[in-house]
């Protein structure tokens, strides 16, 4: 890419050799004449439409500030949160919790109620709306919207989708990833797996696995 125009030179998607330092973010401004270059079958505007744009010198780019990272996966999710409040913690350090119950880099919404006895981090998302009830342990893990944690609940290096439930007890670990509105019953242990969403789960998860 020219640094001074923006000019994109080159456009490789997912190149197996190393062509640069920049990646497509997956941001596009695209004027309405691009539609017309789209073929009505199955198309890669980024393998098929980018590279002619490009080769024609129609094709430019802004360099973002900051670091990026793919997040697709719920692995590197958990990573992306932890680089994302070590961030904050350097850049913006009010926007994190502070108190005696939490532990490292967490950040929890205004409208969330946290219980007593609970301790809460490093490396934790906790969103609005959430109920995190007394006795309960929390780290690496994002709790997403309206979810409610009952009593003495552990969950570490899994994520918790919208208004979902864990019960009293219970224990969600090791890349366990709940879908929205699943609700954990009482005492209930999750090794891993990925639950779909409406689901009650009533019996122990021990090995990954997804529950339909």
């Amino acid at each position: 890419m020219a640094q001074s125009t923006g000019k994109v030179e080159k456009f490789v998607e997912k190149p197996e050799l190393f062509v640069g330092n920049k990646i497509n973010a997956g941001i596009y401004l695209l004027n309405p004449s691009v539609l017309d270059r789209i073929e009505l079958r199955p198309t890669s505007i980024e393998k098929e439409v980018f590279p002619k744009i490009t080769a024609e010198n129609k094709l430019y780019a802004m360099v973002l500030p900051g670091f990026w990272m793919d997040i697709g996966q719920p692995r590197d999710y958990i990573t992306g949160l932890r680089l994302y409040l070590d961030s904050l913690r350097k850049n913006s350090p009010s926007k994190l919790a502070n108190g005696p119950h939490i532990v490292g880099n967490v950040v929890v919404d205004e409208t969330a109620k946290i219980g007593e006895g609970c301790l809460i981090g490093p490396d934790v998302a906790i969103g609005p709306g959430c109920v995190v009830e007394s006795g309960v342990r929390l780290f690496r893990c994002t709790v997403m919207r309206r979810v409610n944690i009952k009593k003495h609940a552990c969950i570490s290096s899994s994520i918790i989708d919208w208004h979902s439930t864990v019960g009293q007890w219970a224990r969600v670990e090791n890349m366990t990833i709940l879908g929205e509105d699943v609700h954990v019953c009482d005492e209930i242990y999750s090794n891993g797996g990925v639950v779909l969403p409406h689901k009650e789960i009533k019996a122990s998860i021990l090995k990954p696995e997804i529950v339909m």
